[in-house]
C-alpha cells in the first residue's frame, strides 16, 4: 500500500518537474502550426500572465466574453475541446443532448497530456495528436476572439471563422 502511494507521488513529482519545460514546448508547437497553416497570424506573449479569462481580457484589452477559452472535456472514452466565449459556461442538458452523456472535465495532468498545453494556455492549436474540435456558438457574436496558444501568457488574435476552420471544429450549442 505504502508503495502504491509513494509511487503516485513520485510520478506526479516527476510530472512537475517535466512541466517546467511544458510552456516553451507547448508555444513552439503551436508557432510550428501557426507558421505551417496560417503564417499571417501573430503570436501575442505579454510580460504578465493572462491565464484566466480576466487576466487575458486585460492583457489584450477586450472584454472577457471575447476570449476564447478552450475547455478539455471527456464523454465515456472520447476526449474533445470545446473553445467557448469567456463568459459562456457550459450547461449540461445542452451538453448531453449534444454529445449523448455527461461531459466530464480533465484534471491537469489529463490536460498536458492530450493537449500538450498548460491549464492557462490551452487552444487548439499545435496539437500532439488530433482530437475533436468544437466552436460554441457564444463565439458567434464576435468578429475577432482571443485564444490562448499554448503557454500562460500567449494568445493570437483571430477571426472567429477562421479559428473554426483553422482547427477543423464543428459548430454547437452546449453553452448558456
Amino acid at each position: 500500500m505504502q508503495a502504491a502511494v509513494f509511487g503516485r507521488h513520485l510520478l506526479r513529482f516527476k510530472l512537475l518537474l517535466s512541466w517546467s519545460s511544458i510552456p516553451a514546448m507547448s508555444l513552439e508547437s503551436v508557432r510550428a502550426f501557426l507558421s505551417t497553416h496560417a503564417p499571417d497570424i501573430e503570436i501575442i506573449e505579454t510580460a504578465e500572465s493572462s491565464s484566466t479569462v480576466a487576466l487575458a481580457a486585460e492583457a489584450h484589452g477586450v472584454e472577457p466574453a471575447q476570449i476564447a477559452k478552450t475547455i478539455c472535456l471527456r464523454v465515456g472514452e472520447q476526449a474533445m475541446l470545446v473553445v467557448a466565449g469567456g463568459t459562456a459556461r457550459l450547461d449540461n442538458r445542452k451538453f448531453k443532448d449534444t454529445f449523448g452523456g455527461k461531459g466530464r472535465m480533465l484534471d491537469a495532468e489529463e490536460v498536458v497530456a492530450m493537449t500538450s498545453h498548460p491549464v492557462g494556455g490551452v487552444c487548439p492549436f499545435g496539437l500532439p495528436a488530433p482530437l475533436p474540435i468544437y466552436c460554441d456558438i457564444s463565439l458567434k457574436r464576435f468578429d475577432e476572439v482571443v485564444p490562448a496558444a499554448g503557454s500562460t501568457n500567449s494568445a493570437v488574435r483571430i477571426a472567429t471563422g477562421r479559428l473554426a476552420e483553422l482547427t477543423g471544429a464543428s459548430w454547437v450549442d452546449v453553452c448558456q
